[in-house]
């Protein structure tokens, strides 16, 4: 098997390539692949993988022009790729070298409650200069990602994220294996540090006020150049401004020409596993390459049918895991088609070795992937005419904040800490409704647990069971989904847009009799 990279680090402009420039892209370096390196011990017939993660300020170069002040794990955007195979033991310790408290919360990942890195929920937030370990057991492969969940508006967006693959035996037959981690960064001259203060709540003692108190930003002295903004929805006219704000796209932390090039050869079977870390719902075209989905937020996709020309849309918090097999001696460039000035910043230039000529880029493409009619229908773990224990509807909706720029974002029209929990028992069905009346999108992440997609505006799911943790709410849609209450704990379930998460899209799901976490109260545990 060729050796998989994790491409995150020294990019080059690619407008000719020749075979050098295939050889330097393909170079053998550990301390250039991303991938991090364990220490393997065993213990009772388990494998260990003891892996540091360290939170640290680190200048980061996005692009040749472009430098912003990260928060990082182990000075890189995005940090170490912690991979494991499954059935072996996590063992993270993480490091905090920065001035505030951290978290990692793994997200995806259907680890134990303790270990879920939620601060005053599931723990205390980690402060500065003192260890925490994460200990789980590996036992479902796919793609996942980690992140810090304290004050994570911020902290995410400052670049404290990484992938967690877990590999199967299927995984081992790849020639190629990369991850790509899309987001987006402030680098304009008022946003330089690459982050900004989304906070404007106290969290302090988990006491979580008014709605109010959940508006998020203060954006009062910022201005909006289209005055007709003044006529939108409060979610819409929030979302517009972030997007104006929002001016560098970034694939593993890099921009532009400084993407690293992906090689491959002709006859390769090739996996991208695409990790949306970012606030945007992106849409990523792969031009005339066919290529099968085989994965969605880490669970396999039943009889993935190859399709051509059409783009995936990949929103904030979600994985897709794509396959497709090289058969020509062409280079190319995987694009962004985000109706956006700074797509083309996202390009992502194919290397085929032996191929020579520019990297070609532009096709047309037809409608976006439609996940509830994609792969073969199966026998997936609950149809609508299941007998469920309980039915939660959750409205997805906003109100105005307390400025003209801010907004509340609602789940049943109240904003976290006034949201009453979902509490279920342990083996309980558990049927929710999720409708969106509001003007964002909304791509609502479920903690400690996968969830099966049964319905979407009414419609059955008519392609393969889709199972996931992160599914993305537009504007007048209504999705029904299931999952079983297997996992004992205190849970959240929020927005992964995490603006809109600390502008209070929250709620959690609580295990009856279960024990909550005591959290300190002078620690500052900021959970959203």
């Amino acid at each position: 098997m060729k050796k998989k990279m994790l491409i995150a680090v020294a990019g080059a402009a690619v407008a000719f390539v020749g075979a050098g420039i295939w050889a330097w892209i393909t170079a053998d370096s550990s301390a250039a692949d991303g991938i991090a390196k364990p220490t393997v011990t065993t213990e009772n017939g388990k494998t260990i993988k003891t892996f540091t993660l360290v939170a640290e300020e680190t200048e980061w170069e996005i692009a040749a022009d472009k430098k912003v002040e990260a928060w990082t794990y182990n000075g890189t955007v995005p940090g170490s790729q912690l991979r494991v195979q499954q059935g072996d033991i996590v063992r993270v310790e993480l490091k905090n070298k920065l001035k505030e408290p951290v978290s990692i919360h793994w997200h995806g990942y259907p680890v134990p409650n303790n270990m879920d890195g939620i601060p005053g929920m599931t723990q205390n937030a980690v402060r500065p200069n003192e260890t925490f370990t994460y200990l789980f057991e590996a036992t479902i492969p796919g793609t996942y990602w980690y992140h810090s969940h304290q004050d994570s508006a911020n902290q995410v967006d400052k670049g404290l994220y990484g992938t967690l693959i877990v590999e199967d035996s299927a995984t081992q037959k790849l020639n190629r294996d990369y991850t790509l981690v899309l987001d987006e960064w402030m680098t304009q001259a008022d946003g330089a540090s690459g982050g900004m203060n989304h906070g404007g709540m106290d969290h302090g003692q988990m006491n979580m006020g008014t709605n109010e108190t959940m508006a998020g930003m203060d954006h009062s002295q910022m201005q909006m150049n289209n005055q007709a903004t003044a006529s939108l929805p409060p979610g819409a006219m929030h979302d517009q401004m972030m997007q104006t704000m929002y001016n560098t796209f970034t694939v593993n932390g890099k921009s532009g020409e400084a993407i690293t090039p992906l090689a491959v050869e002709k006859g390769d079977n090739v996996r991208l596993r695409f990790v949306n870390a970012g606030y945007q719902s992106h849409l990523v075209s792969l031009q005339d390459q066919p290529y099968r989905i085989v994965g969605v937020d880490g669970q396999t996709v039943n009889s993935p049918q190859t399709i051509t020309g059409q783009p995936l849309r990949i929103a904030p918090g979600e994985r897709y895991d794509v396959e497709f097999t090289v058969e020509a001696l062409q280079n190319w460039q995987i694009e962004s088609l985000d109706q956006s000035a700074a797509a083309k910043q996202m390009s992502i230039p194919i290397v085929v070795k032996g191929a020579t000529g520019k990297v070609e880029q532009g096709v047309k493409q037809t409608k976006p992937v439609d996940l509830s009619t994609y792969g073969a229908d199966g026998t997936g773990k609950f149809t609508l005419k299941t007998n469920y224990d309980l039915t939660y509807q959750m409205d997805l909706g906003e109100k105005p904040g307390k400025t003209e720029m801010d907004a509340v974002f609602t789940i049943n029209g109240k904003a976290y800490g006034e949201v009453p929990p979902l509490v279920v028992k342990k083996g309980d069905k558990v049927l929710v409704t999720m409708r969106n009346v509001g003007s964002s999108d909304h791509p609502m992440h479920l903690h400690g647990h996968f969830f099966q997609v049964l319905q979407k505006d009414g419609q059955p799911i008519a392609g393969a069971p889709i199972m996931k943790d992160t599914l993305n709410v537009k504007p007048g849609e209504t999705y029904v989904v299931a999952f079983e209450a297997d996992n004992p704990g205190d849970w959240m379930f929020h927005c992964h847009d995490l603006h809109h998460a600390a502008a209070g899209m929250v709620s959690e799901v609580k295990y009856a009799g279960y024990k909550s976490f005591v959290p300190d109260p002078s620690v500052g545990n900021k959970p959203e």
